[in-house]
């Protein structure tokens, strides 16, 4: 995890975030008045055309990256638009916003696709100034180790640990933990193992043949994002000189916690998200220039 090495650290950081000061008034009070992110969550549905997208996984796939598929890339995209729109980063907790240290993106692995199959949840660190490249490194090391290990990794053995407890004793452990956390005090474990805590939650839902849901956000925790995305389609749409043509689509949900950005900031990431799948080659290289959030 990328650590507050940019900036002294002040009263009122945390270990995996520092609080932002110079906001709108609003900013401020809003996570007062929306005390959780089930009652601030924004739905969007989107359709992308990954014509170009397609291409460029093909040549990938031929060069050096056999299995690069749609997860990498959507993964790609979106630690580019944090490395140019970092407020997308953002979390809320203890009624206060957080630019987060350093990007968590979780995603659940199935170690084979049947019905009795373990699934478990991994995270994957990564730094905005990685290229797709990277991104494939490293999501395909914490995949291929999940997949080694079962049902045996950390985050699965904290479940079974807390399972152990009994019922009513859990309900008071995780009232603890969630006090912990509402002042920054949680164990850096628990955060590490924690499919609840991150800067996004991915489901590629397109890989089983499912249109994407709109998955709710966690109330407990500080994922602000779920994103997920369906499977590939032939589709007849107008282009702009008003001649039906055959695309190649694809559907994608994402459900987002409102107080970490305005409307305005929002449409502009969207905005970049299709720029990207247009020129999807501009993942091969770093960003020119990495922007900080405020302070």
């Amino acid at each position: 995890m990328q650590q507050a090495g940019k900036r002294k650290r002040r009263y009122g950081d945390r270990y995996d975030g520092r609080r932002l000061r110079s906001l709108d008034p609003l900013f401020g009070i809003v996570p007062y008045i929306m005390k959780r992110k089930s009652g601030a969550s924004n739905l969007f549905g989107g359709t992308l055309d990954v014509t170009e997208v397609e291409k460029y996984i093909r040549a990938k796939r031929l060069e050096d990256l056999p299995n690069l598929g749609m997860l990498h890339f959507f993964i790609a995209a979106y630690v580019r638009m944090i490395s140019q729109r970092p407020a997308l980063n953002r979390f809320v907790s203890g009624q206060k916003i957080f630019a987060r240290y350093g990007i968590q993106v979780n995603l659940s692995v199935k170690k084979e696709l049947t019905l009795s199959a373990q699934e478990s949840t991994v995270k994957v660190y990564l730094e905005p100034t990685d290229t797709i490249s990277d991104i494939y490194g490293k999501v395909q090391e914490v995949v291929d180790q999940a997949k080694a290990e079962g049902d045996t990794n950390n985050t699965d053995k904290a479940a079974r640990m807390f399972n152990f407890i009994p019922g009513l004793v859990l309900k008071n452990v995780v009232w603890v933990i969630e006090v912990l956390d509402y002042f920054g005090k949680m164990p850096k474990w628990i955060n590490k193992v924690s499919p609840f805590h991150g800067s996004l939650f991915i489901s590629d839902l397109g890989s089983i043949g499912l249109p994407p849901v709109y998955h709710h956000l966690y109330d407990f925790g500080n994922i602000p994002v779920f994103l997920c995305f369906g499977p590939k389609s032939k589709r007849k749409t107008i282009s702009r000189e008003g001649v039906i043509v055959e695309k190649k689509l694809m559907d994608y949900t994402i459900v987002m916690d409102e107080r970490i950005c305005d409307g305005f900031y929002f449409t502009g990431l969207l905005r970049m998200l299709n720029e990207i799948f247009r020129n999807p080659w501009q993942l091969e290289n770093p960003p020119e220039k990495v922007v900080e959030d405020v302070d």
